[in-house]
């Protein structure tokens, strides 16, 4: 079996079923669901799972359809039945069970963030690269179609040359002073939480449908609740809010809010893109559909537009009426994912390479909103121009 590297987006290749692809699932939360479905719904095998405990392993495969339950995640990734580790865990696990997976011969699909850290994160790309394996991060809005027509359309000049940017992602999710979770934990989650979670998601669309870098950064952050929990809860010093200005290397400026704080707002990710001859907005809950403007006419395109474009089409899986949403976008990562590993090269796979480049760009913003300033976002290859400043808990203080 011919293997491919983490390390960039592939040329276009029509998608082929590898004659297996056997998981592992290390983590039993909504995310090892998703994965565990994306995985059953290729004609995959979930040969193992592990949890934070035995019981949680156990009641996971008895509910979700998955092999043997195991109480140690090592004992899992190195067992031989399996060849592609799924790691859907707390943050902080992600970097040693990808490096322990990638050491065992096993193809790695590791949960954003890559890394809690852009050094480490480049180790782990390193790491991948040397090991001629594939290693996936999921930044699944990559495939909604309808963000794959955006990129193509941009791709192709219609729309001109781009120079505005703009949007956002918003939740609200953690609105409450009660409501808590591990993410807040910067031990656990990382320095950056808002940000890291869903900013990187807004991030890494907007390069991948623009084909063009953030170069420069200007954030603020912000937070509703100073304490979590129950009972006066616990300190706080991560981000419920940012906000961001940034520009990027072919000279367009944009702007983007990120928030999981805003009430109503569940999972609302919006892009817009406008260059001197039409402008582009993708909705992720409202994926249906593109909107297309230009100073002549405005309208909608559909997923069952003839003049689709090729990478487009090959994602639409069901009959336009019949939505298509966030799990068909993990079965889409995952046939993509099967296809890489049968030595095939899929369009738009996110690779380590990106979730590296997710982990430079989210030290910027930190070190931006601290020190009240822009920020040049260096090359995610470059080992020696970072940030400078530590990027640790506390940061907004």
């Amino acid at each position: 079996m011919k293997k491919v590297t983490g390390l960039g987006s592939a040329p276009a290749s029509e998608p082929t079923a590898p004659s297996t692809y056997r998981a592992a699932v290390i983590g039993t939360g909504f995310m090892g669901r998703v994965h565990s479905h994306a995985v059953r719904a290729n004609g995959g095998e979930v040969v193992g799972v592990a949890g934070s405990s035995l019981a949680r392993a156990e009641a996971f495969s008895a509910s979700h359809g998955a092999g043997r339950a195991h109480a140690d995640a090592l004992e899992l990734v190195r067992d031989p039945d399996v060849d592609v580790v799924h790691v859907c865990t707390p943050n902080h696990l992600h970097a040693p069970l990808s490096l322990a997976a990638l050491a065992a011969g096993k193809h790695v699909v590791c949960e954003k963030p890559l890394a809690t850290d852009a050094s480490t994160a480049r180790d782990l790309t390193r790491a991948a690269r040397d090991a001629g394996l594939t290693a996936v991060v999921p930044f699944v809005y990559r495939f909604h179609p309808m963000a794959r027509e955006a990129r193509a359309r941009v791709a192709s000049g219609s729309v001109g040359r781009v120079g505005l940017v703009h949007g956002g992602y918003l939740q609200d999710w953690l609105l409450r002073p009660e409501e808590d979770n591990w993410r807040v934990d910067p031990a656990v989650g990382g320095p950056t939480r808002a940000f890291g979670d869903i900013g990187s998601h807004w991030c890494d669309l907007m390069e991948f449908v623009t084909g063009d870098r953030i170069s420069s950064v200007c954030a603020q952050t912000s937070r509703f609740n100073e304490r979590r929990g129950t009972d006066g809860g616990r300190a706080v010093t991560t981000e419920d809010l940012v906000t961001l200005q940034f520009a990027t290397e072919s000279g367009a400026v944009g702007t983007a809010v990120v928030s999981q704080v805003s009430p109503g707002r569940k999972n609302q990710l919006v892009l817009e893109v406008s260059g001197t001859e039409g402008s582009l907005r993708f909705d992720q809950e409202r994926p249906e559909t593109l909107w297309a403007g230009g100073r002549e006419r405005t309208g909608t395109v559909s997923r069952d537009d003839p003049g689709l474009s090729a990478d487009a089409a090959r994602l639409v899986t069901l009959p336009v009426g019949h939505p298509q949403g966030y799990q068909d976008c993990f079965n889409a990562l995952v046939a993509d994912t099967g296809t890489a590993v049968a030595g095939g090269e899929p369009e738009g796979l996110p690779v380590f390479a990106d979730g590296l480049r997710a982990a430079v760009l989210a030290e910027a913003v930190l070190v931006s909103a601290r020190e009240r300033r822009w920020v040049d976002v260096p090359a995610a290859e470059d080992h020696t121009d970072r940030p400078k400043g530590p990027i640790r808990p506390g940061l907004y203080e």
